[in-house]
């Protein structure tokens, strides 16, 4: 496919993309990766492309302000072969037909160097403001580029920039283990040798379009992968004049390789080729036109640029990612100190909260005819559950269907976990209330469990194992059977009696029951929002539901009776006890010890 060449007016206003096989792209000033943003007499949108096989076809947009030069012409509509160009405002395209190609048969070169990093830190620039004035754009190039194909683009661009004897410049990567080639490939002069590593051009351009194919020499790129450093091979020297024949090195007299450090680009390397021009004066060349240690130095500072940019926006990128499950001050831990530690798993005290969505499965029926809209709505609910753990510094430890579990205490110990939890919760529940469509059931339990990164050798995550969670999980399914939002064990409850004042949150005991499958009776109490929220439920009415269940408990069922009826009947918790005492004629069973027996879970 050929590929279109803008040029503007400075070295550095380039590009080279290919040209989708007819689809129409637009060209502009502000085109997406279509734009020349450096030339301001080209429109916002100012031609349409179309390549059909046999030319590009080129159509001026309505409602451009300036014209379109084709063979020295103002034209409307014209079709382009390769090898020729247009001209709008100060910016040429060219439409080049050439292809790149790795080769495994260069010949060998006449002189071979490889740079070393302190090496290349003795050689000067004898013209660094240009170098410098190139590399300070490098950090825009990185942040520009929408993904990698885009970065290949404006890098090669910059590199031809900051290169003016450099005829031809590349991305590549060699795939595998290059630096183990020497051990696992046959021995130097061995024609299937360099045929053992796969080398890729990410993305390439030369300067001349009608110049021949480009087919950079795998070897080259193999032996500075290997080495991880710079390494330069010459095939003819400048003594020969430019009106010689053409090498057979595709053309180029040199080419040097220059691998880009760290993992975040395993295999990268930035490949540079070109001639000697004895007629060029370059500032950037020395006195010696074969001395090329200047341009490798600042393709190695490239190079290790673009490796430090790229590691940042890859922990950026995990660190957006890492956010989605761990509050801001967990974030800054992990931060500044050995994630392995951190997230160890070990035993601690933690709070842990279940959250459920109630009526999902009646809302599933409804809206059956549009799954994908019920799936927006129930990612939209998981995420008010999960933007209120991490706003009160929780984990999101995992998600089971319409269900989210949060928990708090690790990986930073917090002495008020249970505030916390209790304040995320009281939210959550809100949240939903003020929001038609969904309720939620949350349980909510303390003790000692495991958190950390658990799991197997194929999978892991963060999470928290232990009874402390599957009490929770309990709690959270037993309200529905008492009809109370969010459900306390006993732990959690005293802490919020002794450490929560009443402005934040309040407490009342519900009932003793004996969970489903468990042989422990268990004491449970409800999370209530405080008064200023919740106006219709007064203190008063708490007390006076305690009173009520303290005589149950004693066996005093219809003093029991008497304190329920003074609760408002909008308080649907109430009628746990009220429909537990009718069901057994108001009088406890002779050997009923105040346990409730739930029948499910």
């Amino acid at each position: 496919m050929p590929d279109l060449i803008a040029q503007g007016v400075e070295p550095q206003q380039r590009w080279r993309r290919s040209l989708p096989q007819e689809q129409p792209v637009l060209l502009g000033r502000v085109a997406g990766v279509w734009a020349a943003p450096w030339d301001q007499h080209i429109s916002r949108q100012h031609v349409r492309l179309q390549w059909t096989g046999g030319g590009l076809q080129v159509t001026r947009l309505p409602r451009t302000r300036n014209p379109v030069f084709f063979s020295g012409r103002e034209e409307a509509r014209f079709t382009l072969r390769p090898g020729e160009h247009f001209v709008i405002g100060q910016t040429t395209f060219t439409l080049a037909d050439q292809r790149v190609s790795i080769t495994a048969d260069a010949p060998e070169p006449v002189q071979q160097q490889s740079f070393s990093a302190q090496y290349l830190k003795q050689v000067q620039f004898r013209n660094p403001d240009h170098r410098i004035e190139v590399l300070s754009r490098l950090p825009e190039v990185i942040s520009g580029a929408a993904g990698d194909v885009e970065l290949f683009v404006r890098l090669v661009s910059m590199l031809l920039a900051g290169i003016p004897r450099a005829d031809a410049a590349a991305v590549v990567a060699v795939d595998g283990d290059a630096k183990s080639a020497d051990q696992a490939d046959p021995p130097p002069g061995d024609p299937d040798r360099q045929r053992r590593r796969p080398v890729r051009v990410l993305h390439w351009d030369q300067r001349l379009a009608i110049a021949g194919d480009f087919q950079p020499s795998q070897g080259l790129i193999v032996e500075a992968i290997r080495q991880q450093q710079s390494v330069l091979h010459v095939w003819r020297g400048a003594e020969t004049g430019p009106s010689q024949s053409f090498t057979e090195s595709e053309n180029f007299d040199w080419a040097f390789c220059t691998p880009v450090p760290g993992k975040s680009q395993p295999g990268w390397g930035l490949y540079m080729a070109g001639r000697f021009h004895a007629e060029r004066s370059d500032t950037s060349a020395s006195s010696d036109p074969t001395d090329l240690r200047e341009d490798v130095k600042f393709t190695e500072l490239v190079a290790a640029m673009l490796s430090s940019l790229r590691q940042m926006r890859l922990l950026e990128r995990q660190h957006a990612s890492l956010s989605q499950f761990f509050s801001p001050v967990v974030l800054e831990t992990l931060a500044v100190e050995d994630p392995d530690v951190v997230l160890a798993p070990r035993e601690t005290e933690v709070s842990v909260m279940f959250c459920d969505l109630r009526g999902f499965s009646r809302e599933t029926e409804r809206h059956a005819g549009d799954l994908l809209g019920l799936l927006q709505r129930v990612s939209n609910a998981l995420g008010v559950m999960t933007h209120h753990i991490r706003c009160q510094g929780g984990v999101v430890g995992d998600f089971q269907g319409d269900a989210a579990m949060g928990f708090w205490g690790w990986p930073l110990k917090q002495e008020d976990c249970v505030l916390r939890t209790c304040r995320a919760a009281l939210a959550v529940r809100a949240e939903f209330e003020a929001t038609a469509g969904f309720h939620a059931g949350i349980g909510v339990a303390t003790g000692k469990a495991v958190a950390g990164k658990i799991g197997t050798v194929d999978q892991v995550k963060v999470t928290v194992f232990g009874p402390v969670v599957n009490l929770a999980s309990r709690l959270e399914g037993m309200t529905k059977a008492l009809r109370a939002p969010i459900l306390l064990d006993e732990a959690t409850a005293e802490a919020v009696q002794r450490r929560i004042p009443a402005e934040v949150a309040r407490v009342r005991r519900l009932a003793v029951v004996k969970p489903y499958g468990l042989d422990t009776p268990l004491a449970v109490s409800e999370l209530v929002p405080p008064v200023s929220q919740c106006p219709e439920l007064t203190d008063e009415h708490l007390a006076c539901y305690e009173s009520a269940l303290d005589a149950f408990l004693a066996r005093r069922w219809s003093e029991a009776l008497e304190l329920l009826h003074r609760i408002p009947t909008e308080d649907q918790v109430k009628d746990f006890l009220t429909v537990y005492i009718a069901q057994h004629n108001r009088t406890p069973p002779p050997d009923w010890d105040g346990v409730i027996l739930l029948e499910s879970k």
